[in-house]
């Protein structure tokens, strides 16, 4: 099996199509693809925290350097 790089919510989407359409082919079983699904889940929920950090960290550096780019502070 070839390495698959999961850094984006794309890659698991593709992964996991491809993940069900061996399931289907007989391929793989319910038991490996229950797993994959699983960690997949977590995989993702990780990627989506991360990418909401970022753009709070983001903002926060804007707020910070004295409302540059139009950002403010709410009075």
């Amino acid at each position: 099996m070839s390495k698959k790089r999961l850094q984006t919510l794309g890659d698991i989407r593709r992964y996991l199509a491809g993940l069900l359409n061996r399931f289907e082919a007989g391929e793989i079983n319910e038991v490996h693809l229950k797993a994959a699904a699983y960690v997949s889940n977590i995989l993702t929920s990780t990627i989506k925290d991360s990418d909401f950090e970022q753009r709070i960290e983001k903002l926060e550096d804007q707020l910070n350097r004295g409302g540059q780019n139009g950002l403010k502070r709410a009075s």
